[in-house]
């Protein structure tokens, strides 16, 4: 996709503002429509460093682990960690509730050990609890750490963990902190942020990127290092796991990405759409040299490598970017990774400037990978045409593919196209054409149409004497054979009629009013969608 700088993705939706008046400060093609603006992109996330569904596509063609890391985190070098184990918050609450299937043990901050039996345990502020099996509660001394007897019969805090429990208390609240060891840690990690289906080299990859990135993100001077969700990355415990993930985490046991000697931050996400995104493009940080944009090739096969296109009227879209005044215009700024950095929004009391994440958020947009075209076609005139009459059809098809014009006559339901169209660069076009029949237009992209614009046309009528001066004829373009025609006198200021009769396949037809004198004119009523056709005057003596 091309994409201009400060390129103008919509456009404005009344006329032109005059000089002075403090708004816009150009003059963008008027919409006297009812414009169709139309958001289309590409990706789904944030975009930086590793696409998952790219990973899975270079999978496919052969590459190993290392090469896909490579590519998608340049300058990096693979090694290995001695970390072991990570601190994991799985919960901050007033009460919680921990269990174990098998027996377990309790170790308190007197470092007193008791063997606890198969059950549950409601944790309260004040660390009093009622053991399993036991009546009455006691009162133990923080942090208490919970564990396992045996890997089989993990703990449970909603769902089974690996690891220990360790319970700290503030007086009003609990914190639970899941201490597991490294790579089990990621064997709860991989199937929940990759699908475990994928290829091994695919599982591989996102194993290698999810140890490096939960140690480069890591908290180690807090209580915990990573959150359970997608403020570090998604830990879903034993139930998460997958034979071919924990594969995938064995198969790569301690090895890290680094950068200059430290462990690199390895953002990932799910689809780049073609390109991934340069951090610096992305959120306000410095550049970094391993997070930069590159091509994604095989991302293709993700269900959002592209993905649109979502309509909005021109008032549901002012109100969502909350313009000032009626919308006139909106501007995009792109990045070089071709994410949308800022949208201006002008309105008829002035402009804003929002970020391109703000919009996604607003639009419920995948990614700020995206494109807003428009789609217009100004009304005709409301009075009806003449029959060959040269007219105009006008409006805006702004960044959106195969642009068509269609018609469709009066009594029939399909649409037909009438000619292709090809937008000036600033978006406008103009259709030059003739009232041949009455009709319905439209300009259609894909499956976004604009509204309708209704054509009227009369047929051309004309009216004289006979040469023996006893009768009237008149002829009617297009023939329209059939259609019926009143021939009218004015008498004083009123018209009345004097004679009725069709017009003949040549297009033609002729009445004898009783008395030939004074002032005619004839009126042919087609009907079919034809407007009433009238001739001029014809004054006869």
């Amino acid at each position: 996709m091309s994409i201009l700088r400060r390129a103008t993705l919509l456009v404005v939706l009344v006329a032109a503002v005059g000089a002075g008046d403090g708004v816009a400060k150009f003059t963008p093609p008027a919409l006297k429509g009812k414009p169709q603006f139309v958001v289309s992109g590409h990706g789904w996330g944030h975009g930086v460093g590793m696409s998952q569904w790219g990973a899975y596509g270079y999978a496919k063609k052969g590459f190993t682990y290392d090469r896909i890391l490579a590519h998608y985190y340049p300058g990096t070098q693979l090694g290995t960690t001695t970390v072991k184990s990570i601190r994991v918050l799985l919960a901050n609450s007033a009460s919680l509730t921990v269990s174990s299937t098998a027996a377990w043990r309790l170790k308190d901050g007197d470092a007193a050990t008791t063997k606890l039996a198969a059950g549950s345990i409601t944790l309260n502020p004040q660390l009093t609890l009622k053991l399993p099996g036991e009546s009455q509660a006691q009162a133990f001394t923080g942090p208490l750490t919970f564990s396992a007897a045996s890997a089989s019969a993990p703990l449970v805090f909603k769902k089974s963990y690996r690891g220990t429990f360790t319970v700290t208390s503030d007086g009003k609240k609990l914190t639970l902190v899941n201490t597991v060891p490294l790579d089990q840690y990621l064997y709860g990690v991989v199937p929940s942020e990759m699908p475990k289906t994928w290829s091994a080299e695919a599982l591989k990859t996102q194993a290698v990127a999810a140890r490096s990135y939960a140690l480069a993100v890591r908290k180690t001077g807090g209580a915990f290092d990573v959150y359970p969700d997608t403020r570090s990355q998604v830990y879903g415990g034993v139930s998460a796991e997958a034979p071919t993930t924990t594969a995938a985490v064995d198969g790569t046991t301690g090895e890290v990405l680094s950068y200059v000697g430290r462990v690199a931050t390895t953002y990932f996400h799910s689809t780049s759409g073609g390109r991934t995104a340069a951090i610096a493009d992305v959120w306000k940080s410095a550049a970094v040299p391993y997070l930069v944009s590159v091509s994604d090739p095989y991302d293709t096969a993700s269900p959002y490598h592209s993905w649109g296109p979502l309509e909005f009227s021109d008032t549901k879209l002012g109100k969502a970017l909350k313009a000032k005044g009626r919308l006139l215009d909106v501007e995009t700024t792109p990045s070089p990774s071709q994410r949308v950095t800022s949208v201006t929004v002008v309105g008829e009391k002035g402009e804003s400037v929002v970020s391109g994440a703000d919009v996604q958020e607003a639009l419920g947009l995948r990614s700020t990978w995206f494109s807003v075209g428009v789609l217009s076609l100004d009304p005709l005139p409301a009075a009806p045409l003449a029959y060959g009459t040269p007219f105009s059809l006008t409006g805006i098809g702004r960044a959106l593919p195969d642009l068509r014009l269609e018609q469709r006559e009066p009594g029939t339901t399909e649409w037909v196209m009438n000619r292709g169209i090809a937008p000036a660069p600033d978006g406008s076009y103009t259709v030059a054409t003739k009232a041949a029949v009455p009709a319905e237009f439209r300009v259609v992209s894909g499956t976004v149409a604009t509204p309708t614009a209704v054509l009227a046309v009369t047929p051309r009528v004309s009216l004289r004497e006979t040469a023996d001066l006893l009768s009237l004829k008149g002829a009617v373009t297009p023939k329209l054979p059939g259609a019926a025609v009143r021939v009218q006198q004015l008498k004083g200021k009123r018209w009345t009629t004097v004679a009725k009769t069709t017009v003949d396949r040549a297009g033609r037809f002729r009445v004898t009013p009783a008395t030939l004198v004074g002032t005619y004119r004839a009126t042919v009523l087609a009907g079919h969608g034809w407007a009433a056709g009238r001739s001029a005057p014809v004054l006869a003596q």
